[in-house]
């Protein structure tokens, strides 16, 4: 097919691509029938949405797509054990993983418990002195002062750990990672990931697990004649973990997010409202600003300081509290930003010289555990292929895995620690981490690349930018984007249309800061349109534009609101340009 504008090789070294031809004739049926905008009918046209769908798809209902959460195994004992818990006043431990979804989900718990009038303990490991997950000591202090423990985002494969507990306390397990043929010592292990569901619900994260356990609390609660804590106003938490967690826009995640997200305008939560204006945030919460501004600020904590601060944060109920904790994740997120760029220019280097197609990997004695994730992440987005990064200390390597759409990086994983050649691994479709002995990681790397060889052959198009259509200048309004998001919300499994714009004169080019960039350009008789190319300068976007005013190109991105002194304008967040 011919490349779309004739781009061959982009700035970026991508080939464009447009819709295929039945896509286009779809939106254009679904335009007339709809009566929507043609951009608009293009993002439905991509995901499928058949006209009969189209009111439903615009509107996402929770109540229509929410799941039965008796669907899950073991949800039953779950439910009834934690509102047993809370009932009778017993002492409840929420051990949480120090992620985004991890805090969430002990949010989540924590405030459906205080609705009761009801405290518990917060225990968040330490990422390098403890690890992820439950360990035995940790497990066994618990169950000295608990009669219940909740562990949230984490266990499935915490067969020892969880041991510790038997006899002393009960265990409930509210995950989402990849689980084993076996399953650990618990009273319910509620994992839509578990091996033997049918994973219909694989795309939920832990909060949404959560959400759905606090459901079926409910109906428990309600069943007794109780009051039941709302929790609508809880699906902030559950949008926020599922965007950071980058699990998949589809079914009733988008009524988490789409719902979520119009909760956190209001501005309720404390702990969210603090980090909101810690991070600056110009206007109404969107995706992007969910995983991208909030939700490294809440992993801060976790990667580089004090491991239980994101959740501290997001439970807060105090306004001045919650102000002090987005103030030290803001200072210790800054602190992550130095650490990172270190690791990444090291890392980068690594791959590069790798000449892998299935994979990109790195590795590097002392690099700081808490950045190897968001490392991993950066590589992924430079070379499109699933990445590993690893930090070694005293012989050991611990690292983190990222994946790209279709190529599931956490059963690889899972089957790496299966066959002996890593400690400890595991980890979901998009993300995961491992453990390995140093002189151990070529050939565990070698191995993983022969594993998702299969899937990155099927997967094609690495070197492809797809877009979704052409836009004019003057038909990219306020009005056509309040009309996109509500086709959103858009994330992993559901990306944002990026639009083109042909032949554009450039007429300002400057950076921001050290890594981003911003340009104005414009077609003769048109408005001009602003852009902003975020980490451009980082890669070979930004220096390739640098020098670019008064010449023209082709602009590929996404449309966002940009609101400043009052005044809402549509800008393009660039992701490519070609020479016109």
């Amino acid at each position: 097919m011919t490349p779309f504008l004739n781009v061959e090789t982009s700035l970026t070294g991508r080939r464009w691509a447009g819709p295929e031809p039945a896509q286009t004739r779809l939106a254009e049926a679904l335009s007339q029938g709809a009566a929507l905008p043609l951009p608009v009918a293009r993002v439905l046209a991509a995901r499928g949405v058949p006209l009969e769908e189209v009111a439903a798809h615009l509107e996402p209902r929770l109540r229509d797509l929410l799941p039965d959460p008796l669907r899950l195994r073991d949800m039953e004992a779950a439910a009834e054990r934690l509102a047993a818990a809370a009932i009778r006043g017993e002492r409840i431990a929420v051990f949480a993983d120090y992620d985004v979804d991890g805090g969430a989900s002990a949010a989540l718990v924590l405030g459906w418990l205080r609705a009761q009038g009801r405290d518990a303990t917060l225990y968040v490991p330490d990422r390098i002195d403890e690890g992820y997950g439950p360990n035995a000591p940790a497990i066994g202090a618990l169950a000295e002062g608990h009669e219940l423990i909740v562990c949230v985002d984490c266990g499935t494969l915490s067969h020892d750990a969880l041991a510790v507990a038997a006899g002393r306390a009960d265990v409930i397990v509210l995950d989402h990672h990849q689980g084993g043929e076996t399953l650990p010592p618990a009273l319910a292990v509620v994992n839509p990931n578990r091996a033997d569901e049918d994973g219909t619900l694989g795309h939920l994260c832990a909060a949404g697990v959560v959400f759905l356990a606090l459901v079926q609390a409910n109906r428990v609660l309600r069943a007794q004649g109780r009051a039941e804590p709302p929790l609508i106003p809880m699906l902030d938490l559950v949008a926020l973990a599922t965007v950071a967690d980058v699990a998949p826009l589809i079914g009733v995640n988008r009524a988490f997010v789409r719902q979520g997200l119009a909760i956190m305008a209001r501005r309720e939560r404390p702990g969210l409202v603090a980090l909101s204006d810690a991070a600056r945030l110009d206007g109404p919460p969107s995706t992007f600003h969910l995983g991208f501004l909030l939700g490294p600020r809440i992993n801060a904590g976790g990667r580089v300081g004090r491991a239980d601060l994101g959740a501290l944060c997001l439970s807060c109920a105090d306004a001045a509290e919650a102000a002090q904790f987005a103030a030290q994740l803001d200072a210790l997120n800054a602190e992550r930003r130095d650490i990172e760029a270190a690791v990444r220019i090291e890392a980068l280097a690594q791959a590069e010289s790798r000449a892998d197609p299935a994979l990109s990997w790195a590795a590097g004695e002392g690099w700081h555990p808490g950045v190897v994730g968001i490392v991993a992440a950066r590589l992924k987005e430079a070379t499109a292929r699933p990445s590993v990064v690893i930090g070694v200390s005293g012989g050991v390597g611990k690292g983190s895995a990222r994946s790209v759409p279709g190529v599931d990086i956490g059963r690889a994983v899972h089957r790496l620690a299966a066959e002996g050649l890593i400690e400890r691994g595991g980890g979901h479709a998009m993300a995961a981490g491992l453990t390995v002995a140093a002189e151990a990681i070529p050939a565990a790397m070698a191995r993983l690349s022969a594993l998702l060889s299969p899937a990155m052959a099927d997967r094609g198009g690495a070197g492809l930018l797809r877009i979704s259509g052409l836009i004019e200048p003057q038909g990219a309004t306020v009005e056509l984007l309040e009309m996109l998001e509500r086709a959103g919300p858009f994330g992993a499994g559901a990306p944002a249309p990026r639009f083109a714009l042909a032949d554009q004169l450039v007429e300002q080019v400057q950076t921001m800061g050290e890594a981003h960039l911003r340009l104005r350009a414009r077609i003769p008789g048109a408005p001009p349109i602003e852009a902003v190319a975020w980490g451009a300068m980082q890669g070979p976007l930004g220096p390739a534009l640098l020098g670019a005013q008064g010449r023209r190109f082709h602009l590929a991105g996404r449309l966002e609101l940009s609101v400043w002194g009052g005044r809402q304008r549509v800008r393009v967040r660039l992701d490519d340009a070609a020479p016109a």
